[in-house]
């Protein structure tokens, strides 16, 4: 919700003449290791120059993610709101989550991993105060596995190419955006947000500052093959309708070589005799044909997935507990206790 709704946000342990409001949104998937020294080194550094706050999304953590964030909330109670999910929904549904929730002039968006240095933030703040709305991070060296670093490569194509992402732009988790934003974000309704695709359909202000990358402190990412898969469905389905245009440019192709065929044939029925292995061909090539079909009954069937489950809606999060900051309206966030 915006700023004005919450009376009381932004209290005391932040200088009242600084006016500028920040957010730190971080989604939590098993960070207890890690979870309390990056928002202990994000507050000593930025709580003296803004008025901060951190909102941490727990996403089905199985480890005691709960109990270190439930004791940052006590140790800060003006600055840490903590959500906690019924379940694991991933990491967009949890951004989307805390979208809810935030109330800052910008939003920090950032892993829990301590890749993404804390004092890197200063340098997006400054960027996307030269007028863009949102400001990615890019890495000049990157400490990820070579294979991570191939996804991450063929991610960023397959958003070129249906989200017209600008070519040069990374895709990065570590990004900040401003309230447009925010509320553009918060405006979505689908049960399968990807929040990179709201961003490069509600504008074209980008920015982009290179930052350090550091080494995950945890063993591994906790995005599987499974998860990036999702990921690029979502990507496809959900923000554009190149499947359904490259159906259409496939079948106009079989329909030609169809046509092509049957005169064939029927030139061949004219003829005094016809060769078997002909026949055998025109087996195969219906054999084709049929594949084609059920591969474009698949993709029209998960449009209509999509279409149920938005007209059901399913919602994109569960919240079991809302922890919120000293002074914030919990009668404000109770009509998104449960996204739909």
């Amino acid at each position: 919700m915006p700023a004005a709704l919450y009376p009381g946000a932004f209290t005391s342990q932040c200088k009242e003449k600084e006016i500028m409001r920040l957010s730190i949104l971080i989604p939590l998937y098993n960070a207890g290791m890690t979870i309390r020294e990056l928002c202990k080194e994000i507050i000593r550094s930025y709580c003296h120059s803004c008025r901060l706050e951190i909102m941490l999304i727990n996403d089905g953590s199985s480890d005691h993610t709960d109990a270190v964030c439930r004791e940052l909330h006590e140790q800060y109670p003006d600055i840490v709101t903590y959500i906690s999910l019924a379940r694991n929904f991933g990491e967009h549904n949890a951004l989307v989550a805390g979208m809810n929730y935030v109330s800052g002039d910008y939003c920090i968006m950032m892993d829990d991993d301590f890749q993404n240095p804390p004092e890197e933030i200063a340098d997006l703040i400054a960027e996307i105060q030269k007028g863009y709305d949102v400001v990615y991070t890019y890495y000049p060296v990157r400490q990820d596995s070579i294979l991570r670093q191939f996804v991450s490569r063929l991610h960023n194509f397959m958003a070129t190419l249906i989200l017209k992402k600008p070519a040069d732009l990374y895709l990065s988790s570590f990004k900040i955006i401003n309230r447009l934003l925010i509320d553009e974000i918060r405006k979505y309704s689908g049960p399968d947000p990807y929040v990179d695709g709201i961003i490069l359909r509600s504008t074209n202000r980008i920015g982009k500052v290179p930052v350090v990358h550091r080494k995950r402190m945890q063993n591994s990412s906790g995005y599987t093959f499974g998860k990036l898969v999702s990921l690029w469905r979502d990507m496809v389905i959900n923000f554009s309708l190149y499947p359904l245009r490259i159906l259409g440019v496939v079948g106009l192709v079989m329909m030609i070589i169809g046509t092509v065929n049957a005169v064939h044939t029927v030139v061949e029925l004219i003829s005094p005799a016809v060769d078997p292995t002909e026949y055998e061909r025109l087996t195969a090539v219906i054999s084709f044909y049929r594949g084609i079909q059920l591969f474009a009954i698949s993709i029209v069937g998960e449009y209509v997935g999509r279409i149920y489950k938005t007209l059901s809606r399913e919602p994109q999060f569960i919240a079991r507990d809302i922890l919120l900051r000293a002074g914030q309206d919990a009668r404000v966030t109770d009509s998104v206790h449960a996204r739909r």
